[in-house]
């Protein structure tokens, strides 16, 4: 009975063992920061938490609007309503490529986005040449994109060239006009074909 008892005992502690095993490499391999936030809510520590806001007030101006355009695109993309709204203005104006009027009010452009976001998936910006030109505390960036997304169900890309004007409110840059306009992609150049009867160009040698 005794042996019985004590073999038992060893299964359940081996069982529990592999358990605590699995579930911590689980947790070293899923964990998202939100769960990790959420557990650290649930569990008291006396160690406050770094607050990213008063980490990236403390960065050079430029890097803060370089942050501040990184998550407005960001958010655009993942359709994060809460942090497009952190990086806009209320009163925010918004011009975009279609011949279209401006778009005045966050209220009014968040509608405009809930209206088309919801067509589109696997979207992806990229953001390059990016200049920046600060006075006091208003900024003017213009950079280049370049998109892709399947909307409606269709492959779709485009790119093109965005102005924004921020402003520093609170202790913190918000974009208060955003101007985008579409570019034609280049087309590529077809090599022209000779005209009849005229010899076409022998190919150089191999060297």
């Amino acid at each position: 009975m005794k042996k019985h008892l004590a073999t038992r005992f060893v299964v359940r502690t081996m069982h529990k063992a592999i358990l605590f095993l699995a579930a911590t490499a689980l947790c070293l391999t899923c964990i998202s920061p939100a769960a990790a936030q959420k557990d650290k809510k649930k569990k008291p520590d006396n160690t406050p938490p770094a607050d990213s806001a008063m980490l990236v007030s403390s960065l050079p101006d430029e890097q803060q609007i370089d942050y501040t355009i990184s998550e407005m695109l960001g958010a655009w993309q993942l359709g994060d309503i809460e942090k497009l709204h952190k990086d806009y203005a209320d009163d925010v104006s918004i011009v975009n490529g279609s011949w279209a009027p401006p778009v005045i009010g966050w209220t009014n452009y968040l509608a405009v986005y809930q209206q088309q976001r919801p067509h589109m998936s696997q979207v992806r910006m990229d953001r390059s040449n990016t200049y920046f030109k600060l006075s006091g505390k208003i900024a003017w960036v213009c950079y280049q994109w370049d998109f892709g997304a399947i909307v409606d169900g269709e492959q779709s890309e485009s790119q093109g060239q965005t102005t924004l004007i921020l402003e520093k409110r609170n202790n913190r840059w918000v974009i208060v006009h955003n101007h985008t306009s579409l570019s034609p992609r280049a087309a590529q150049a077809v090599p022209a074909k000779p005209a009849t009867g005229e010899p076409v160009p022998a190919k150089p040698a191999p060297r």
